[in-house]
């Protein structure tokens, strides 16, 4: 009873001792945080960044309520602020979220000094002018989980040093101008549910088969020059819902329906169109939650398969400029989708197309 009423009592002291901590500014920390100010050319965004306040309340800036020290940085939508990357941020030793977002005056390249970031678990640099490679250099943050690199200008090959990474289960490194073979081996060591964004580069080669092996939920390589087949992204166990392999050379055969639709129990986005994709559509058992289908202008034969009709949420469906035959299922679902849907096949019919052809009943 008596150490209760001494926790009692102590317990004020012990949450203002927390708050008073969390509340100083680590003279590192503070150092550091001025320096980026003045290489940035001290701007209006940094307007709460003064010595009479302590840097845990200034603006972007988090710290660590037990150590006080800095934990994240968050810089994002200043059109104004140019300049490159401070090499100062890796002098804060300690922190775990760096974010650089929407500030296109920035430009110059991804500073080597970021190695020095032990700590860090999620870096953005994204919507700015850096330019320059995806530095190698990031294979030796361990801690990473995140990692976007997205509309930027960068150049060159995907790392394969990103696949030494345990934890990381985010990649976006969407819009940017890379070139070479995706790595193979590329987040395996992703917990399930891994994150990869690839789209809009001039990424060339066979998409890895090691993905087989890769839980993703979200995979886009849209808008590049893969070739080969996708199948290796799908799986009858795998978390995937969203794939998107669209404006690219891939190509298929048979083997690739199974894998299209009843494998991924868990899909509900699928876009594979503008490839060069010949399969039967007509066995293809898609998912029941799919919400969009877009699988036009390939090589595709067979017909619509009749479950489609039964697919209550989806909302886009294309095949459009493909081979396909057949009659159109009807009811269900399937007024939702205009002619515009079926156009350019081999011999589809039936509405919202023109009516299918009776043929004569023998005498």
């Amino acid at each position: 009873m008596a150490a209760f009423l001494l926790l009692l009592l102590l317990s004020p002291l012990l949450a203002s001792t927390v708050t008073a901590v969390a509340d100083q500014c680590h003279d590192d920390d503070h150092a550091a945080l001025i320096a980026i100010d003045t290489a940035l050319g001290s701007p209006y965004h940094f307007a709460s960044w003064t010595p009479d306040s302590t840097c845990c309340d200034w603006y972007n800036v988090d710290c660590d309520a037990a150590t006080g020290r800095v934990v994240s940085l968050r810089i994002f939508q200043d059109t104004n602020m140019s300049g490159a990357i401070p090499d100062a941020i890796a002098n804060l030793t300690y922190l775990q979220t760096l974010t650089l977002h929407h500030l296109p005056a920035i430009s110059g390249t991804i500073p080597e000094s970021l190695a020095a970031l032990a700590n860090l678990s999620q870096l953005t640099i994204s919507y700015t002018s850096v330019s320059g490679p995806v530095p190698s250099f990031l294979g030796t943050l361990m801690a990473l989980t995140l990692l976007d690199l997205s509309y930027n200008s960068l150049t060159g090959a995907i790392p394969a040093s990103l696949a030494d990474l345990p934890n990381l289960s985010s990649i976006n490194l969407r819009r940017n101008r890379l070139s070479g073979a995706i790595p193979a081996r590329l987040l395996y060591k992703s917990p399930d549910n891994a994150y990869l964004c690839l789209s809009s580069n001039n990424l060339s080669g066979a998409i890895p088969a090691e993905f087989a092996t890769v839980n993703f939920a979200h995979v886009d390589l849209s808008r590049n020059t893969l070739t080969g087949d996708a199948t290796c992204l799908f799986g009858r166990e795998k978390p995937l819902q969203y794939v998107d392999v669209s404006r690219n050379a891939l190509t298929g055969n048979a083997d690739t329906t199974c894998h299209l639709g009843s494998r991924g129990k868990q899909l509900q986005y699928v876009d594979v169109s503008h490839n060069a994709l010949s399969f039967n559509l007509s066995s293809v058992e898609f998912p029941e939650q799919l919400t969009y289908a877009d699988l036009s202008h390939n090589a595709i034969v067979g017909g619509v398969p009749a479950q489609v009709a039964n697919l209550t949420n989806l909302q886009l469906f294309n095949v459009s400029y493909n081979r396909m035959c057949g009659e159109v299922p009807a009811g269900g679902n399937m007024a939702r989708f205009d002619r515009y849907s079926y156009l350019h096949n081999k011999c589809l019919c039936g509405a919202p197309l023109t009516a299918c052809r009776q043929r004569p009943i023998p005498a």
